[in-house]
């Protein structure tokens, strides 16, 4: 319980540094930072106020406020006034030229990805945040756009180096002249710990969300889990979750989480039965324009009818269905482009491309077989014996839970407006009204997307604002009776395209923030929510009060919906630098999630590997018959759950102002830190990335090609999690290479590692602090080679005297550095041999005991 203002102001009041002067000053149009110049001909309508001048009193925890008081120095707040009150202001903050920045902007409405530059006018449009070198200083200063009343920021480009800055509060009835705070600006000499500042200090001003370490991840953080999306599009129904789901089963791997994606809700397209389902709905782009009109589940869930897939009777099942469907509804989607593109260039008879979109609709009917269109519609069922607690999604989340006993949560996707259509008016209790979509400017520097011109052609059915805690509520308390344990909740940020007459996107999210919230503590155990499309300030800084876990990168591509036939290679490249770089500042705010891959796609381990240490859950969306298990297995204990890391992955230094993307020259390397060690992940993403011209994400074909890096221990931020601090200060460490399986030594002081990537491929360093026990015993555990996060496995560790006690779990190959041979090994109390070489290696194989839950314990003795 937060408390009262008045005390909170008095903090405030004991907690200010003894006139401690600021490390930014504001003189003769220049903003510096510790007396080096940063941003030079700042307008004379900017502003620059201390932390403590602007930020009174907070709701924030004291030991929070306590930290950002204590270095509220190293920050302060910029402003600026204009002479006319507008519903959108632009404005310069001043010019940078010939300094490396590191920034994050939105590339489409809801996602967002790395940009690199050296001077303002390298930014790009919706700009969320950017990170400037000061090398005089040894030090970095981040600019955080922030909210202030009922506005949101985003830099942007300026001409000769300006950066702009752009505050809007989407409504033109909503208008201001003048902010004191609509940017939050910091200085370290750690960008890691930079960013940890200054969203702290953000957070104690704003009080309108939270930091990641007040709040507790969901449970399947630790776990592996299936998305239905790749396999089933909107085709999803219950006999291929299940044969999904035991695919797994049987292949050695249980799913702890399936998420049901989009395709079990009940909507349809304006001008059909307000009641009856949509028939025939398959490919992502199809169901945009329809709308929720029942909180339950369609009528291909609701028609399930309790233990009948386990019974000897169980529905029939085509496992190649789902692909055949999918493939002709692409035919027919490329029927209708060819046509929507005859129209554009002038074509007049489209006679041709007609019969051509008829015959592919009419072939997609029939391989449908009728089975929706003769089912009885939703409106007749409503009296029917599918009411019962034997029918519908409760019958069975209860069959999966009760044969697939690892199967811990069931979550569902659904839109933040309800469906992508929002909920249809009339259909439902609630005060629901189509609302035109109105685009910001500032989208007209992102990337044309399918998701966002089939809404705005179809507008929102957006549920009032005052309703929004009963519209969550409604839905999520009809779910979590019928067995679901959490949301995906996806294309979040529409809030703004409907702000006009809600007061503004501020007000309007906070509202529907505040109602999702509401409802997640009550029905979901305050944590069963995944965030999707949401990569945009308005949503962090005020919808993550209780959310605590979301998406840090754009949709897995298996390939590139644009046809290069490249992009199946280099688009899995893009991917992992959005969500990299993004975790910079999400994973302030929230559990960095990496999203689903395909098992077997053609890059498949090139993203198991990076799933291996991002310190997030591990979750495949593959297609019935489409498992590489071995693969999983690489990733994946039998019980279902991962060798975690202990942090969210991060870039290291060395690459943090690179492009990994197409500059032909930077391998992205990624740090974590495991419980007794830490990791080092080099991928070769080249190949592909951001086009500010053509505005899209395209192939740059000549970087796909083998490049050269180096590798140190030093790239770990050991002090960046406290407990692993002590772990950086080793003399001497064991080093393992996951792909190319060496072993050997190193130490802060040693030569880089050198390294040769090749396209679309990856080497996983785990690096382990040497223990010398007695005089001549050096020694580290590695883990279990057979892994890709071979140091998750290792669970405690410790020393008697010269022997070493390891707690390890899994099945496998169990590798250790020991310079040399032990007198004894023991396994669970029992001796056991174990093989040595002169090299250092010293390892023997770990069996899987269910009864202790995967774990081993190895005593070596010296």
């Amino acid at each position: 319980m937060a408390p009262p203002s008045d005390a909170i102001n008095s903090i405030f009041n004991v907690l200010k540094p003894s006139k401690r002067d600021n490390l930014f000053e504001l003189f003769d149009d220049k903003l510096c930072v510790r007396n080096v110049p940063l941003l030079t001909e700042v307008p004379g309508n900017v502003t620059f106020k201390s932390f403590s001048s602007i930020c009174q009193t907070s709701e924030a925890p004291l030991s929070v406020i306590r930290r950002v008081e204590s270095l509220a120095y190293k920050g302060g707040f910029l402003g600026f006034k204009k002479g006319e009150s507008s519903d959108r202001l632009i404005n310069s903050l001043g010019k940078f030229s010939g300094r490396d920045f590191v920034s994050i902007f939105r590339f489409k409405t809801w996602w967002s990805t790395q940009w690199v530059g050296k001077s303002g006018s390298d930014f790009q449009m919706e700009t969320q945040w950017a990170m400037i070198s000061v090398p005089e200083i040894r030090s970095y200063v981040v600019i955080i756009p922030i909210t202030e009343g009922k506005f949101r920021s985003a830099l942007q480009p300026g001409l000769n180096g300006h950066a702009m800055i752009c505050a809007e509060s989407g409504s033109t009835k909503v208008k201001a002249s003048s902010f004191d705070a609509i940017a939050y600006i910091h200085v370290s000499e750690n960008p890691y710990t930079l960013m940890k500042e200054a969203y702290s200090a953000v957070r104690v001003h704003l009080n309108s969300f939270k930091l990641i370490e007040e709040k507790s991840p969901p449970p399947l953080v630790n776990k592996f889990g299936w998305c239905t999306w790749d396999a089933f599009y909107l085709t999803v129904e219950p006999a291929g979750i299940w044969h999904g789901v035991k695919e797994f089963a049987d292949g050695g791997i249980s799913p702890r989480f399936l998420i049901i994606d989009d395709g079990w809700q009940s909507i349809n397209i304006d001008g059909q039965d307000p009641h009856e389902d949509a028939k025939n709905l398959v490919l992502g782009g199809t169901q945009m324009t329809a709308r929720l009109h029942s909180f339950e589940e369609c009528e291909k869930f609701r028609k399930y009818k309790g233990g009948s897939m386990t019974g000897p009777n169980s529905p029939p099942f085509d496992p190649k269905k789902p692909k055949m469907l999918i493939s002709k509804a692409i035919e027919l989607e490329a029927a209708e482009k060819a046509r929507d593109k005859a129209a554009q260039s002038g074509v007049t008879d489209l006679s041709q491309y007609e019969i051509e979109v008829e015959k592919r609709k009419k072939e997609l009917e029939e391989m449908f077989g009728g089975e929706e269109g003769g089912n009885p519609s939703s409106k007749g069922c409503s009296s029917c014996s599918c009411k019962s607690e034997n029918f519908g999604m409760k019958a069975f989340t209860r069959d999966l839970k009760a044969n697939f006993k690892g199967l811990d949560d069931i979550y569902v996707w659904h839109a933040l407006a309800g469906a992508w259509g929002g909920v249809r008016p009339g259909a439902t209790p609630l005060n629901a009204k189509i609302v035109p979509c109105k685009l910001s400017p500032g989208l007209d520097g992102t990337m044309t997307d399918l998701a966002v011109v089939k809404i705005v052609e179809g507008s929102i059915g957006l549920v009032h604002p005052d309703q929004a805690d009963e519209f969550y509520d409604m839905m999520h308390s009809y779910l979590a009776k019928v067995g679901i344990t959490g949301v995906k909740v996806d294309v979040i940020h529409t809030l703004e395209y409907v702000s006009e007459d809600y007061g503004g996107r501020v007000e309007l999210s906070k509202a529907y923030y505040k109602g999702l919230s509401k409802s997640l503590a009550k029905n979901f155990n305050g944590t069963g929510l995944i965030s999707s499309m949401q990569q945009c300030n308005d949503f962090f800084l005020m919808g993550t009060e209780q959310i605590s876990m979301g998406r840090v990168g754009d949709d897995f591509w298996f390939q590139d919906p644009n046809g290069d036939p490249m992009g199946v290679y280099w688009l899995q490249g893009v991917h992992m630098i959005h969500c990299a770089y993004n975790s910079m500042w999400m994973g302030q705010f929230i559990q960095p999630d990496w999203d689903m891959f395909q098992s077997d796609h053609l890059c498949a381990k090139f993203h198991a590997g990076s799933r291996a240490i991002c310190g997030g859950p591990v979750y495949v969306s593959d297609s019935l018959g489409g498992h590489d298990f071995d693969l999983l297995k690489k990733l994946v204990f039998p019980d279902g759950t991962i060798p975690k890391c202990q942090h969210f992955a991060l870039p290291t230094r060395d690459c943090l102002f690179k492009n990994p993307l197409f500059d032909s020259k930077t391998i992205l390397k990624i740090w974590n830190v495991n419980k007794y060690g830490g990791v080092v992940g080099a991928f070769n993403c080249q190949g592909a990335g951001w086009d500010p011209k053509e505005q899209r994400i395209k192939g740059y074909s000549h970087c796909y090609k083998p490049i050269s890096s180096s590798v140190r221990v030093s790239d770990i931020e050991w002090d960046q999690k406290k407990e692993a601090t002590e772990l950086g200060e080793a003399e001497e460490y064991a080093v393992y290479l996951t792909e190319a399986e060496k072993l050997f030594t190193t130490t802060n002081n040693s030569n880089d590692i050198s390294i040769v990537i090749q396209s679309s491929t990856f080497e996983i360093f785990t690096f382990v602090p040497i223990k010398k026990l007695g005089r001549a015993v050096k020694f580290a555990p590695i883990g279990l080679t057979n892994m890709f996060n071979c140091g998750g496995c290792i669970q405690e560790l410790a020393y008697n005297g010269t022997n070493a006690e390891i707690e390890v779990k899994g099945e496998g190959n169990f590798l250790a550095y020991s310079n040399v041979s032990p007198k004894k090994c023991y396994l669970n109390g029992s001796e056991v041999g174990f093989e040595w070489s002169e090299n250092g290696k010293l390892g023997l194989f770990l069996p899987w005991s269910e009864e202790t839950e995967g774990i081993s314990n190895i005593t070596l003795v010296f």
